[in-house]
């Protein structure tokens, strides 16, 4: 019996979609709105990660070290920061290595190279490359090289200078903008979400003020509350349903293009990234659709019904 009132309950739901014709469409049309900032948001996230890593990788800590530093007292700072939980890599590069890498970066640079040669000396300075495992954790690092234990090895400091606080302004300004970012798309999404549920409610109302009569004589004869509602609710799933393709299907050729013309910009094949997780921005696109329609649909029919 129970699945037989159910099989009624979901048929009376595709009835209602399709009698209600332009209210239904209209409805879903709202419903694609909110689903379209949602998937917007989610393309969004994607290029700011990549955009995180791309420069995450770009961040580092580089320790300088005065010319009387012996390597041995520089390899004992490099076991001691490999130790921290935070360090992910430190690298070593001798004043030696380093002018052969300068030279090489600067190898059409005439005058560059000559002023080098005219020196006879090597200017450069020895150096510990420290990368963190996450961005927020560099300035623990700096600290730690702060300490006595670090910098004092005997009775005066090695360090020539610890590049962490030019760096530490484009640390903190790229994680002020991605909290904005992420902050501002939830508010977005937020505001989406509850201006769909006001119109897709207020449709579901003019719905069963349309249906009035055959809700009156339902209830006559003493069908439940539940066989009232559901076909309502139903109808408001089909929405989401319904949205959610047509919004997965806009989607499709809108990132083609972005990945085409856009992908230096963003950083990110847009439509590699769109059509790799699909299945994933289906289901979360396909499940907010649902429960959108369905919230609204029963409060809608919440509010009748208790008249």
């Amino acid at each position: 019996m129970a699945l037989i009132a159910l099989k009624r309950i979901v048929k009376a739901g595709f009835i209602n979609f399709k009698r209600n014709g332009s209210i239904s469409w209209a409805a879903v049309l709202q419903v694609v709105n909110t689903l379209a900032i949602i998937a917007t948001i989610l393309l969004l996230q994607a290029v700011l990660h990549s955009a995180l890593t791309q420069i995450k990788d770009k961040v580092d800590v580089v320790i300088y070290f005065t010319k009387e530093a012996s390597e041995d007292k520089i390899m004992a700072i490099k076991s001691s920061l490999e130790k921290l939980p935070e360090v992910a890599q430190v690298t070593y590069t001798s004043a030696e290595e380093e002018l052969r890498l300068f030279r090489e970066r600067h190898s059409n640079d005439y005058p560059t190279i000559q002023a080098l040669d005219e020196i006879k000396e090597n200017p450069l300075l020895a150096n510990l490359n420290v990368r963190a495992k996450e961005i927020g954790q560099y300035e623990s690092i700096a600290n730690f090289m702060k300490s006595d234990n670090a910098l004092v090895l005997s009775s005066s400091s090695i360090v020539d200078k610890v590049n962490y606080y030019q760096n530490k302004k484009v640390i903190d300004r790229l994680n002020t903008i991605i909290s904005g970012a992420q902050e501002f798309g939830f508010l977005l999404t937020l505001y989406f979400i509850l201006s769909s549920i006001i119109i897709t409610f207020n449709m579901i109302r003019l719905t069963i003020f349309i249906s009035k009569e055959e809700i009156g004589v339902m209830r006559l004869v003493g069908a439940s509350k539940m066989h009232v509602r559901g076909p309502f609710m139903i109808e408001g799933a089909i929405y989401g349903g319904v949205a959610t393709l047509i919004t997965v299907i806009l989607f499709w050729p809108a990132t083609a293009w972005l990945g085409r013309n856009m992908t230096g910009f963003l950083g990110i094949n847009m439509y590699d990234y769109y059509a790799s997780n699909f299945l994933q921005i289906f289901a979360i696109l396909l499940l907010s659709g649902i429960i959108l329609g369905v919230i609204s649909s029963f409060l809608a029919a919440r509010k009748y019904l208790n008249k």
